[in-house]
């Protein structure tokens, strides 16, 4: 047997033992066409992922409670938050009988362009590109930009639509009862959707494919009940102020509430083009989010750190378009980004990019830990 028919029939095998609804392997399309005679297309993708500088820069970027991650090491990071994302939808896809191989590189590819500091630093780098006037940041659609046009020297990761458009579609933020994937979007639907938000319009977007569906489900999962264990870890919150409908419909420790809601999106879902929960854990969910928001997300204890946090997210700005602007090579815009795309890429990346987009995309990709160094090297 030559490789090629090799390759086909382990492909045709995954494909006849996964669910009618589940994405195929014959299925994926990409920009430029390559193959490997053991690992399916979406296999590939999750390897590009996991072996990509953005994927290594997850363990230093804070989930919530950024200001205590330097001396509480047990607190979620992104990269914990991810690989949780990733088995919760594992569980389900497997027991949904889905692609485990999508399901994965969406996962593992979802946050990729989170900016440091949470969901505090997205909205502060929203805020600046506001100010510079070149639209709107949204940590969604700069992880489409990285696997598009950063990664790998600025060649791109050629990643699949499928994958691709899981990792657009993924926002675990919304509340949602059930969903139900777009299976006609088309690379022009990724394009609109992108152009638009970064015009501050309001579009909404669905995965193209069930297993995006179960990511952007998972996520949800992952951090509702994770982010409260960490506030009562730091003190922000007592257990006891969980309230009672939470408590009985969900569980009070987030291993109980992860497998309250892993099983009933899978007893709701089976067999059915779409992912579903039950009406009854839906409205907990969404209580849970809601208490989340105010009593975390909101707590003054973090939103106290960002007006220092918003100030020092704009000296680092300035000084950066500064140094373009004047072409100082040795600021670190230059020697640890720009250059790390090679002399040449470097030169036209900047020349194909409005400068103001370059330095964006030097800070988003920063970790607390060097964003915080390269602060204090700057400010003295």
């Amino acid at each position: 047997m030559n490789e090629e028919s090799f390759k086909k029939e382990i492909l045709d095998f995954e494909d006849k033992y996964i669910s009618p609804y589940a994405a195929k392997n014959c299925e994926a399309r990409r920009e430029r066409e390559t193959s490997h005679p053991f690992r399916g297309p979406y296999s590939r993708d999750r390897d590009h992922i996991l072996y990509s500088g953005s994927f290594r820069r997850y363990i230093g970027k804070t989930q919530v409670i950024y200001f205590a991650a330097s001396f509480d090491e047990q607190l979620s990071n992104r990269s914990i938050h991810t690989l949780q994302v990733s088995q919760i939808a594992r569980t389900i896809g497997k027991a949904l009988k889905l692609n485990l191989d999508l399901i994965e590189a969406i996962a593992l590819g979802h946050d990729l362009g989170h900016a440091p500091f949470g969901h505090d630093g997205e909205e502060i780098l929203q805020e600046i590109c506001q100010e510079k006037n070149i639209g709107l940041f949204f940590h969604n659609i700069h992880s489409l930009r990285i696997v598009d046009k950063l990664a790998n020297a600025c060649k791109g990761m050629n990643l699949t639509f499928q994958v691709r458009d899981g990792i657009l579609s993924h926002d675990g933020e919304i509340n949602e009862k059930y969903l139900k994937p777009d299976r006609d979007k088309t690379e022009a639907d990724l394009t609109d959707y992108c152009q638009k938000k970064f015009q501050g319009g309001e579009m909404p977007i669905v995965p193209t494919t069930l297993e995006g569906c179960v990511v952007r489900m998972s996520d949800a999962i992952s951090y509702v009940g994770q982010d409260f264990e960490d506030a009562i870890r730091i003190g922000i919150l007592k257990k006891s102020e969980l309230p009672e409908g939470i408590k009985k419909g969900l569980g009070e420790s987030n291993t109980d509430i992860i497998n309250s809601l892993v099983t009933d999106i899978i007893v709701n879902s089976y067999n059915r083009d779409e992912i579903s929960y039950s009406s009854n854990i839906a409205e907990r969910v969404f209580e849970l989010k809601q208490f989340n928001t105010e009593r975390i997300y909101k707590s003054p204890r973090l939103k106290g750190k960002k007006t220092k946090l918003k100030t020092a997210f704009k000296f680092l700005f300035e000084k950066f378009l500064s140094a373009l602007n004047r072409g100082e090579e040795e600021s670190l815009i230059f020697k640890e980004w720009i250059f790390n795309r090679g002399k040449n890429k470097g030169a036209d990346y900047v020349s194909s990019n409005l400068l103001e987009q370059v330095v964006v995309d030097y800070i988003a990709s920063m970790t607390d830990r060097y964003f915080n160094n390269t602060y204090i090297k700057y400010k003295k």
